[in-house]
């Protein structure tokens, strides 16, 4: 059983046609295996992570930008027309392919764009292969078959090898360019080179390649200007692909860094598009609430699979993970773990729910969770006191979705270490004061909650002390490990007792003068009143240590001091640190990241 794939993003020329508009909405592919392709409607690039094809050169999530665009002209009954538009400086748009797209729509998670010439319509695919390095660009005319048209394509190749959070420096990449028969095209970045060695393979099947080694420079990023960064990137064309096209059919470009990549291009659509039907499919078999879903949801369940790669483990081929954000984030704990329910449980992916918390508990040390996940040869990073709570409450959401106890029975001991080192005291200043059961933490200099922002060594919202949602997360683990002891015939005693203190002490987060809840108590400059949403984690979490009317009480006030059309301030509006816009360069933007910015995911 097959759900159509959902067409609910489409925009018309009144969106394609408006640069503004069409630069402002973005998509974004990603293959499994940490690369991502992304790029805007209009065609231009406006930050240094647009391209197509963004591949981690470096195990496991060093992503470098190796093929930037592909810049194509369709050549008609003599004359030429430029598909593609690029920023310049002094805000020169040149040329305006923009102008001819009639139609922008996502075919599941797949971009279409679709330029109209009179009675000519040119469509364009674009998709990276699952479980590969490689991209796919497919073109099809199609016009009335009582004309004859001379119809093909043009298409320079642009190419780099730098980091993907850069931009390039011309004189570090010279690749050794090398043609192999007429529709081939090998680009190597030796060892040695100053940047990460690669071997780019361009096909364009039955079509032909010719070599080139020309750089255009001074591509303008408006957005990285916004963000007050390095702005101009330069990108070198490796060659011109001539692509001749006939009516109805499809042809296109094949780009991998993969050797055996097929080129076959109506093959490979059908195998991404057999690829998208099984995450569907699957959702809808094991969940059956889904089988009836609007398109929205179907997009969702579809916008899913871009998060979730493989990452490899030693010693397992099984090694899971969750990239916590595109384009700046690699896989981290605290991301992972409060998306993992929605990410997989909810669409029915089990098996990828237990390989990713089996991933995550090999790096457990000191009963902490990784904050960052270690590179290849790095060093986990540890600054979170929260990551490994979540981890708790994501093993209660997987054994409640699928009655896997036996799993449960076997990372037990596990989750069992994971408390008793938080009651002796772990890194950071993290243990449990026996006063009132409640977990502090902090160190200078070092950012624990999920309001982590840093410049230099400015840490923004220290939260120092006994943060109210972190809190309510220790509660929560507690009120688990008695549930999955009692389950398991295990001895619960000691939870139960635990958690018993820690409702009691967490009464003294209740604001008397408002009735809700203090965000920090015991901080070095005492109990902190900011009215913040984290307060709101001692409602949503499965267990409360809050009676009824005091949990309504934090909901009411958070919905009237907090809540917006898009999410939730992270500071109410009346503190003096409130920051109403979140906008500037990066030490502006990170000073407002919690101190008023609003937030969708707390919502959820």
């Amino acid at each position: 059983m097959i759900m159509t794939r959902p067409a609910f993003i489409c925009f018309g020329r009144e969106t394609c046609g408006e640069l503004g508009q069409a630069e402002r909405r973005e998509w974004w592919l990603s293959n499994g295996l940490g690369a991502y392709a992304a790029g805007t409607v209009a065609g231009t690039v406006t930050r240094r992570y647009h391209g197509l094809l963004i591949a981690p050169l470096e195990s496991p999530l060093g992503r470098s930008l190796v093929f930037a665009k592909a810049d194509a002209t369709l050549e008609l009954d003599g004359q030429s027309y430029p598909l593609f538009s690029n920023r310049w400086p002094d805000d020169l748009i040149a040329p305006t392919g923009y102008h001819h797209i009639e139609t922008f729509w996502l075919d599941g998670r797949m971009p279409v764009w679709q330029f109209a010439f009179g009675d000519l319509k040119l469509t364009l695919r674009l998709w990276l292969e699952p479980g590969a390095n490689t991209v796919y660009l497919a073109y099809r005319p199609d016009f009335p078959k009582a004309k004859q048209r001379k119809v093909s394509l043009r298409i320079r190749l642009l190419v780099n090898a730098r980091d993907h959070h850069g931009t390039a420096e011309p004189w570090r990449f010279n690749p050794v360019i090398e043609p192999q028969g007429a529709d081939t095209l090998i680009v190597s970045n030796p060892i040695g080179s100053g940047s990460h060695p690669y071997r780019l393979k361009f096909q364009a099947r039955g079509g032909k390649v010719k070599p080139d080694h020309t750089w255009y420079e001074n591509f303008d990023l408006p957005i990285e200007a916004e963000r007050g960064l390095p702005h101009r990137d330069h990108h070198l064309c490796v060659g011109e692909c001539l692509l001749p096209l006939t009516n109805g059919e499809w042809n296109g470009l094949t780009a991998s860094l993969d050797d055996n990549a097929s080129p076959y291009i109506e093959e490979a659509m059908r195998r991404i598009f057999a690829h998208d039907d099984g995450v569907l499919t699957r959702t809808q078999v094991t969940v059956p609430e889904f089988r009836q879903s609007p398109d929205w949801i179907q997009q969702l369940v579809l916008a899913t699979d871009n998060f979730l790669f493989a990452r490899p483990i030693s010693g397992s081929t099984e090694g899971e993970s969750v990239i916590a954000g595109y384009p700046w984030f690699g896989d981290w704990g605290r991301d992972t773990m409060i998306a993992l329910p929605g990410l997989t449980l909810a669409t029915g992916r089990f098996e990828s729910t237990r390989n990713i918390l089996q991933t995550f508990a090999r790096f457990i040390d000191q009963g902490m969770l990784p904050n960052v996940f270690p590179g290849s040869g790095e060093t986990p990073e540890y600054n979170t006191v929260d990551a490994t709570l979540w981890y708790i409450e994501a093993w209660r959401a997987f054994v409640e979705a699928t009655d896997d106890w036996a799993e449960l029975r076997k990372i037990f001991p596990v989750l069992e270490d994971i408390i008793q080192w938080h009651c002796k005291g772990t890194r950071f200043g993290i243990v449990m004061d026996e006063k009132d059961g409640l977990l502090k933490s902090g160190e200078a200099g070092v950012q624990l909650t999920w309001m982590d922002a840093k410049v230099g060594d400015w840490v923004v919202t220290p939260r120092t002390g006994k943060a109210v949602e972190i809190n309510a997360l220790w509660y929560n683990a507690l009120a688990i490990m008695a549930q999955f002891a009692e389950k398991l015939q295990l001895p619960s005693e000691t939870y139960q007792n635990l958690s018993t203190a820690v409702k009691s002490g967490f009464q003294r987060f209740i604001n008397p003068e408002n009735g809700g809840l203090l965000d920090v108590l015991d901080s070095p400059s005492g109990n902190d009143a900011s009215f913040r949403p984290n307060q709101l984690f001692a409602v949503s979490l499965p267990f409360s240590p809050l009676t009824l009317e005091t949990q309504q009480r934090v909901v009411d006030l958070c919905g009237q001091l907090l809540l917006t059309s898009y999410g939730l301030r992270s500071l109410s509006s009346d503190h003096p640190q409130y920051i109403p816009h979140y906008t500037g360069g990066v030490k502006e933007r990170d000073g407002a990241y919690h101190q008023g910015t609003v937030w969708a995911w707390l919502l959820v």
